[in-house]
């Protein structure tokens, strides 16, 4: 189910119907980040300017701003992800109903998630994603646990959110979580697949749309399955 469901949701997210949310996406992300950048680095300029750092130190002060740069660089590269998610939550109910149209044309089409609600979900997974990412990351050069904290941490959160939001085209909040409880091994299965795409640079500027791609369809086949879960609408 997982394999299958896989091959679907990369089939979808390379597709013409997908590729225009896709680069409209990527380009805000990189735009955002950008603009951060700049932004920060004008900071580090005005507050060396404002304590006569450069003309004291004039070698020293452009040594701190190319390092602040960089810094500021891998900084905004680990927020890279959390961005994404962030900016992603503006077309996946997009994404979600193309997805149905093509790949379940007989079923009936879900329901789009109010845009205030959507976008709550979208924030709230980045930043809970962030936090957990951070925290991660202070165990994450302890041999094997570091490792497995990190990944374990980010195959939860991607499983529930992505398939909570396919769920919710369906079902009401609490029927979504229930459903995704239910099948849990099987959700948090695909969070491991999306979370191993989240360690990839540049490939988890894509999760997000191959997240939601991949838990429309996993969603679709566990909702057909003989005896499913009896859930609240």
């Amino acid at each position: 189910m997982i394999f299958d469901s896989a091959a679907a949701a990369l089939r979808q997210t390379l597709s013409p119907a997908l590729r225009g949310i896709l680069w409209k996406s990527l380009g805000l992300t990189l735009g955002i980040l950008a603009l951060l950048w700049l932004g920060l680095t004008r900071l580090v300029q005005a507050f060396q300017a404002s304590h006569h750092i450069s003309a004291q130190y004039p070698i020293l002060d452009s040594l701190a701003y190319y390092l602040a740069g960089f810094g500021l660089f891998v900084a905004l590269a680990y927020l890279m992800p959390a961005v994404s998610i962030i900016v992603a939550g503006f077309f996946l109910d997009d994404a979600a109903a193309i997805v149905e149209r093509t790949d379940f044309p007989a079923d009936p089409p879900g329901r789009a998630m109010p845009f205030g609600l959507s976008m709550l979900y979208a924030l709230r997974f980045a930043g809970v994603t962030l936090l957990v990412n951070l925290a991660a990351l202070v165990i994450f050069f302890v041999p094997v646990i570091g490792v497995a904290a990190f990944f374990g941490a980010n195959a939860y959160l991607l499983s529930r959110e992505y398939f909570e939001m396919a769920a919710a085209r369906f079902h009401s909040i609490d029927g979504a979580a229930a459903m995704r409880r239910h099948y849990a091994l099987r959700t948090l299965l695909a969070g491991c697949l999306l979370a191993a795409l989240m360690i990839v640079p540049i490939v988890n500027l894509v999760t997000p749309l191959f997240g939601i791609a991949l838990m429309v369809h996993m969603h679709k086949r566990l909702a057909a399955r003989s005896a499913p879960v009896s859930l609240p609408r």
